[in-house]
């Protein structure tokens, strides 16, 4: 196992003082780990998170690594309680017969408590009728008494008129009807019986005289009819939402197959990334400052800068260390000219 973590590493091209500040644990622990000098390690509790933190960051199959430490080292697998089901003892009383003889206690003991109560002996007393003259005065009172109404107004009275007809208005464009003449009324079939005079001191009934306006041949004007409305404006275009734009000095990483990435600032030294790109995953790389990167599978990355591909590691495959992550040195390399510090 610990020839496995030592190729891994080798592989990658990382050194163990740099695995041991990635991954905060004393470089002879590590050491102690890929020599196999169980011995040496502070603890098997301890030990296991080594092994399984430095089989992760070397991209290995971290629980399968742990099972072959385990057994190395000697440390037996917990033993396993067995549970058996235990038979239920049989009960003396069915449970059946528990419920059926509860429901028969019950129902005897209520009907014992209607017996001696004296409920079975009670009869309902007939209740008297009212006498008349109360029934009476209780139909008089529940009746709201009736409101008076006020007399009848008297219409007044008028002086019989003789409508006389009129000529009716004629609208533009219609046709006035025929008027009859003076010998159609002595004909019986064909004119309205006139109404006899109204005598005085008898109400003139209302509607019983006719207007000229009334008569069916006139014609009245027609509500005016409503302007068409305006059509409603078209909706205004909507601006399509446009993509932020990118940075011409904006570097980033595209990873095309599994590779593992470090990345650290040589004026503070402070590690910015150090992890296994996997294939599809992409890392924005912080404008400014002095960067450099280290690769152990150069040809698994594409370096983009202002999202156009640098040609610098087109051609180059396996580790390479110390790259220069510089915006304009690497927008004008030529294919296979990483820029190194």
């Amino acid at each position: 196992m610990g020839e496995e973590l030592r190729d891994s590493r080798l592989a990658l091209g990382v050194s163990l003082d740099e695995m041991a500040d990635e991954l905060r644990i004393n470089r002879r622990y590590l050491a102690a780990l890929e020599e196999g000098r169980v011995r040496d390690l502070p603890g098997i509790a301890y030990a296991t998170g080594f092994v399984r933190s430095y089989a992760q960051v070397l991209g290995l199959d971290a629980p399968e690594m742990v099972r072959r430490f385990r057994e190395g080292a000697g440390v037996a697998a917990p033993p396993k309680d067995l549970v058996f089901p235990e038979p239920v003892p049989d009960r003396g009383v069915p449970a059946g017969a528990v419920i059926m003889l509860g429901a028969v206690l019950a129902v005897a003991g209520y009907a014992g408590w209607y017996y001696w109560s004296g409920a079975a002996n009670r009869t309902s007393e007939e209740v008297p009728a009212l006498p008349p003259r109360l029934e009476q005065s209780a139909r008089e009172a529940g009746q709201p008494p009736l409101p008076e109404l006020p007399p009848p107004a008297t219409a007044p009275q008028t002086a019989p008129q003789t409508a006389t007809p009129g000529p009716a208005p004629v609208l533009p464009g219609t046709t006035r009807p025929a008027q009859p003449g003076p010998t159609a009324q002595g004909q019986g079939g064909s004119s309205t019986p006139s109404l006899p005079p109204a005598t005085p001191g008898q109400p003139v009934p209302p509607g019983g005289v006719q207007t000229g306006s009334s008569q069916p041949g006139s014609s009245q004007p027609g509500p005016a009819q409503p302007a068409p409305a305006a059509p409603a404006p078209p909706p205004l275009a909507q601006p399509e939402p446009q993509a932020p734009a990118v940075s011409p000095n904006q570097i980033v990483l595209r990873a095309k197959d599994d590779s593992w990435v470090q990345i650290r600032d040589t004026q503070t030294g402070r590690s910015v990334l150090s992890r296994i790109l996997q294939a599809g995953d992409t890392f924005e790389v912080p404008e400014g400052g002095n960067l450099i990167m280290t690769t152990g599978k150069v040809e698994g990355l594409t370096i983009e800068v202002g999202g156009t591909a640098s040609a610098a590691t087109e051609g180059l495959i396996g580790v390479r260390r110390n790259i220069l992550l510089d915006a304009a040195r690497l927008r004008e390399a030529q294919a296979g000219q990483l820029p190194t510090r």
